[in-house]
């Protein structure tokens, strides 16, 4: 699809990946909808956007709540009057055994991680599908191709996530929505830092990506390489998007 002129919500868009990819489609000449629970940090980057001559919305949303994703969506269609593109990327890391993981924090995973994404394909599909047809990107993780150490708990909502995309995009195929699934691998971002940590010490350092390259980020991508790559699956549509 060509971004131009296309109206583009973000979730997660106060920080990391969401940020660079909110600047980075903006760049390109979409209209971004900004969604993410700071309403400081969003109207922040939202003023930013706007100073550059670029057309910005923001949101402040809780994506756990179907309620307030559905009045993002309203908001979004009577401002601009349609949506064609979601970007599912609001969520939430964490790391530790599975033993001594708490229930309650599970629960918050897989509001996040998988109820989120649920609410936002289903509150955008009925005004995509009066448009003709849009473009839905879940973002998951690498995590699921791989074996990485202690993140079987946030790697088992990403797995409900690849899983509800498939079904989706044959669901929705006759309406001309397409689902597209991103797996960044291990990414420097709030995301990373904001993680949640249980039952094991951490250290000094993160959890490397076994396929980022040797050089100027060994230990992972930077959010904006992610945001290059969500433009590219934007831009030609395979029904999964990689990093290398």
């Amino acid at each position: 699809m060509d971004i131009q002129g296309k109206v583009t919500i973000i979730t997660g868009a106060s920080t990391g990946i969401g940020r660079a990819t909110a600047r980075l489609f903006a760049e390109k000449g979409a209209i971004v909808v900004l969604a993410a629970r700071s309403a400081a940090k969003l109207e922040e980057i939202a003023q930013e956007l706007r100073s550059q001559g670029k057309e910005a919305l923001a949101v402040p949303t809780d994506v756990t709540q179907e309620d307030a994703v559905r009045q993002l969506v309203a908001k979004t269609i009577e401002k601009y009057g349609r949506v064609d593109i979601l970007i599912n990327n609001a969520g939430m890391g964490s790391a530790g055994p599975i033993v001594n993981y708490p229930a309650d924090s599970y629960r918050q995973l897989i509001d996040l991680n998988i109820m989120g994404p649920f609410f936002g394909m289903k509150a955008v599909a009925p005004f995509m599908r009066e448009n003709g047809g849009g473009i839905i990107i879940n973002i998951s993780s690498s995590s699921t191709r791989r074996m990485y150490p202690l993140v079987g708990a946030y790697t088992s909502t990403k797995h409900a996530l690849n899983s509800l995309s498939a079904f989706e995009r044959e669901e929705l195929a006759p309406d001309n929505i397409r689902v597209i699934l991103m797996h960044p691998d291990y990414t420097l971002s709030d995301f990373s830092n904001n993680s949640m940590v249980y039952g094991f010490e951490p250290g000094a350092g993160a959890i490397p990506s076994p396929s980022a390259p040797k050089g100027e980020y060994p230990n992972g991508d930077m959010p904006e390489d992610v945001a290059e790559k969500i433009l590219e699956a934007a831009l030609n549509e395979p029904a999964e998007q990689f990093m290398r």
